[in-house]
């Protein structure tokens, strides 16, 4: 008898411990703009998860920072369910099949034009991962489009500096200047009607409502009509496709981050060459190795789609030999120190947002229009802008192919706990401010908050690049040494911006912080 109550108190005890105990205390959103943030926070409080706020944060950036991204741009996305499986999504641009690479292409422009990814990108991580209807989900975006919002100054400014290219094209002149002369200054409404009709399409009819029917029809006849090259064909047959997850180690745990057309092999490469350093502690020290590793890492870049190049990016073993060399090296030449007084606008372009809910999802998501406001063409009707995938501006890709960029969203822990998720905007910043961030975080213990406000480095040929904008004077970096080609920036946003979520272990709960140096902003749910 004493034997069966003991057995029927562990057989309750084990009821007692289903996976609701395991939940964690919050749900958490870092993005690029606050009302982004707030459209994902929108659905955890309507039990949603982290797929549908990530979707309605990236669809309200698409309405909100058209200048960064939408649904004419690229996406890639990495993800952990909360059962462990990890993956990712590729939507990048793809070059149209009847593309001549022959002509010699400008920069921006019809002829720039690839097809977009945004949107099947979006549809297939909800199709997917989602857990509430897509209409749902793109209310908060469409609301801002039809009723409108208050622009921000990072916003405005981004209109402004491209007012010349504006006016070369009627449909962007007609949606994104007022009365087709003026841009809007920040705090005034910007309402974006024909892209509110667009995004209520889209809800109602998933991936067909934007590469097929009406909304197809419009891109197409447009684009042909000013010398572009997409065709119905294209758009009826792009694909969201599956993306490669490439797994490094960093501080004990797992990195995990996609290839091509991400640039995640060298995010893993600088992160295994940082795990081998010591004394990181030391400013000086940590700001020559970075920079070395980067600069290391940055010559692989031509060659990720090699298989035998890729093993030697991906190998720890390698990266130990490496970091032994880098230790004893200097890739700086021997100059005397410099002081740049450049005092830069925010321009940018790219947005990032990471998020995670309750169970354990993790979105990480970075989706983009090329340079500022893309390919500076609207399509008068639809009213989002065209991203930049041929021409000069990402190299010269043959017909079919998708580009790549630095993008690169990461997830730092194991199948069983991510401890760090990021990812972010900038360029040819964006891995060295994953990595840079990573690495104040794990290796010097920073606080998230100061790992994503401490300075961060750039190797650009043979200088190293300091940030050193006034926010940053307590903490300016002094350099003994003048046998080194330095330079300080006097510029905010120019080393890239993350947005981060991380795990508090102790208190069962997600963190968040938004870069110091943009507009975005974190919003958490408590349970």
């Amino acid at each position: 008898m004493k034997y069966y109550l003991i057995l029927v108190l562990l057989f309750f005890n084990l009821l007692s411990c289903d996976s609701s105990n395991n939940k964690l205390r919050n749900n958490v959103i870092s993005s690029g703009h606050p009302l982004a943030s707030l459209a994902g926070k929108e659905m955890f409080k309507k039990g949603g998860n982290a797929a549908d706020a990530a979707i309605a944060a990236a669809f309200t950036l698409s309405v909100v920072e058209p200048s960064m991204s939408g649904l004419g741009g690229r996406l890639q996305a990495i993800y952990r369910n909360k059962d462990g499986f990890i993956g990712g999504i590729d939507a990048s641009t793809e070059v149209p099949l009847n593309y001549d690479k022959i002509i010699d292409h400008k920069n921006y422009g019809y002829k720039t034009i690839g097809i977009p990814g945004v949107v099947a990108g979006l549809i297939k991580l909800h199709k997917e991962h989602g857990s509430l209807p897509l209409h749902t989900i793109m209310n908060p975006s469409i609301k801002y489009a039809e009723k409108g919002f208050k622009i921000l100054p990072g916003e405005s400014l981004r209109h402004k500096s491209e007012i010349k290219k504006i006016i070369e094209f009627e449909g962007t002149k007609f949606h994104f200047l007022k009365n087709d002369l003026n841009h809007y200054n920040p705090g005034e409404i910007f309402i974006q009607k024909d892209l509110a009709v667009l995004l209520k399409r889209i809800s109602k009819n998933g991936h067909k409502g934007f590469y097929e029917g009406e909304t197809a029809e419009l891109i197409v006849d447009d684009i042909n009509k000013n010398g572009g090259y997409l065709s119905l064909e294209d758009l009826k047959n792009y694909k969201a496709l599956d993306s490669k997850v490439l797994i490094g180690k960093f501080n004990n745990y797992k990195v995990f981050s996609l290839f091509l057309p991400s640039y995640g092999a060298l995010t893993i490469q600088v992160l295994q060459l940082m795990d081998q350093f010591k004394d990181l502690n030391n400013e000086e020290n940590w700001s020559f190795l970075v920079g070395k590793a980067t600069k290391l890492s940055y010559s692989y870049r031509r060659l990720q789609e090699n298989k035998d190049s890729l093993v030697n990016i991906l190998s720890y073993e390698k990266a130990k030999n490496d970091a032994l060399m880098l230790v004893n090296n200097n890739f700086f030449k021997e100059k005397q120190t410099e002081i740049s007084d450049i005092s830069g606008e925010k321009i940018g372009h790219t947005t990032h947002l990471t998020t995670a809910d309750k169970f354990g999802n993790v979105v990480s998501l970075t989706q983009t229009i090329g340079p500022n406001m893309g390919s500076k063409v609207a399509t008068k009707g639809l009213g989002f802008l065209y991203a930049v995938t041929s021409g000069s501006y990402l190299g010269m890709y043959e017909p079919g192919k998708r580009v790549n960029s630095f993008i690169s969203p990461t997830l730092i822990g194991n199948n069983e706990k991510i401890i760090l998720a990021l990812g972010g905007a900038g360029g040819n910043k964006i891995v060295t401010a994953i990595a840079q961030v990573a690495s104040r975080y794990f290796q010097q213990k920073k606080s998230l908050k100061d790992a994503l406000f401490y300075p961060r480095v750039y190797p650009e040929n043979d200088t190293l690049l300091i940030e050193d904008h006034l926010e940053l004077k307590n903490l300016r970096l002094k350099i003994n040494s003048k046998k080194l080609n330095i330079k300080f920036i006097n510029e905010k946003a120019r080393f890239g911006r993350i947005h981060a979520i991380a795990m508090d272990t102790i208190n069962n709960s997600w963190i968040g912080e938004a870069d110091p140096d943009w507009e975005g902003t974190v919003e958490i749910l408590r349970n």
